[in-house]
Parts: C-alpha cells; structure tokens; sequence
C-alpha cells in the first residue's frame, strides 16, 4: 500500500513536471524563466521542429515514390492494353509522363465560364 502511495505521488510529479514543460513550450508563463530555462526551450523547439520537418520530408517522399511506382504499372498496363488494340486503332497517341515531355503547348480555346447572358458575340 505504501508502494502504491509512492509510485502515485511520483506520478503526481511527473504530470506538474510535463504540464509545467508544456506551458512553457506553448509560451505561457516564459517571464518567470531565466534565460538558461528560455534558451533550453528554444533548443527543445528546434529539435522538435527539426524532427517534424524531417518526417514531413520522409513522408513526401515516401508518397513520390508511390505515385511514381503507380505511374510505371499504369504505363506498363496502357503498353499491354494498347497491344490488344486492332491494327487500325494503334495510331491513337499514348499517354506520356510529364517528365517524358519535351515541352508543353499552348492551346487556345472558345471556352467561356459564366452565365450564358453574359457573353459577348
């Protein structure tokens, strides 16, 4: 029983310790602090925001490599379905990467966005 008292007034502790750190680390309270305690908080935040901006790249990066792999089996499937397409059909023009391109064109278009009374002849 006394164990229990222990470990619970510890735990106790930890909570204020931890609730204290994250009052800190939100801005709360900082004109209490001495620069040592404001300067271990701003190293404790860029640290954290190191680690953040490095899972952020890993998962960007994690989600390229997916989509280029999703784009390699959708050309490999297009090569495929292209090749059961009857003789005369196959002059239609593949899909091609974005990154296969040489250069983008412009095209002009009689496309108008508006209600139909507000256009002009």
């Amino acid at each position: 029983m006394l164990q229990l008292k222990r470990s619970s007034a510890s735990m106790a502790k930890q909570i204020e310790l931890l609730d204290a750190s994250q009052r800190k680390l939100l801005g709360h309270g900082l004109s209490s602090c001495t620069s040592e305690e404001l300067q271990e908080t701003e190293s404790q935040l860029v640290r954290s925001l190191s680690l953040i901006r490095g899972k952020k790249a890993q998962l960007w990066t994690d989600e390229i490599e997916h989509l280029k792999e999703k784009e390699r089996l959708l050309l490999e499937e297009n090569a495929r379905l292209i090749e059961k397409l009857p003789a005369q059909e196959k002059g239609i023009v593949p899909y091609r990467s974005r990154s296969s391109q040489a250069s983008d064109i412009d095209v002009e278009t009689q496309l108008f966005i508006g209600l139909p009374e507000m256009r002009c002849s």
